[in-house]
């Protein structure tokens, strides 16, 4: 018999955290998003910071590059675009279908250390790198000290 260690807190912050989710779904989209929002779907995102630049890495598999949208407004970038529905053929007969297709936006509010004039974005095999380059006095400075 395996021992298990039990740890309630990280159980109580993952079921926080599911909940959390589940609520921001249902009540941060106005009725004007909603009524344009025809699928569930949206591109899965990983934000790191390096020591000159945010990196936003975003899958977008099935997607090209004609049908992403990519705008800054107000320190809010916005990431939209639509994955097409596939073709289906009267002789098809689908068992399973988990796939998700139709329009999708993101948005994220970009820190004001993020110098929106030199943002940058590269899309190959699916996957949207966007570089937020740091404005030069959010930079890290090496500090001199002085020896007596």
């Amino acid at each position: 018999m395996a021992i298990y260690h039990w740890k309630p807190l990280v159980d109580f912050y993952n079921i926080q955290r599911e909940m959390n989710r589940m609520f921001d779904d249902y009540f941060h989209r106005s009725p004007e998003e909603e009524s344009n929002i025809t699928s569930k779907w949206t591109p899965n995102v990983d934000i790191v910071e390096e020591d000159q630049d945010i990196i936003l890495i975003a899958e977008l598999p099935g997607v090209t590059k004609d049908k992403i949208k990519l705008s800054v407004n107000n320190g809010v970038l916005t990431l939209s675009g639509e994955k097409p529905t596939p073709e289906v053929k009267d002789a098809d007969c689908y068992h399973c279908s988990e796939r998700f297709f139709g329009p999708f936006e993101r948005k994220f509010s970009l820190p004001t250390t993020v110098n929106e004039s030199k943002i940058k974005a590269d899309f190959k095999d699916g996957v949207l790198r966007i570089t937020l380059p740091k404005a030069e006095e959010a930079k890290p400075k090496e500090i001199q000290i002085a020896a007596e």
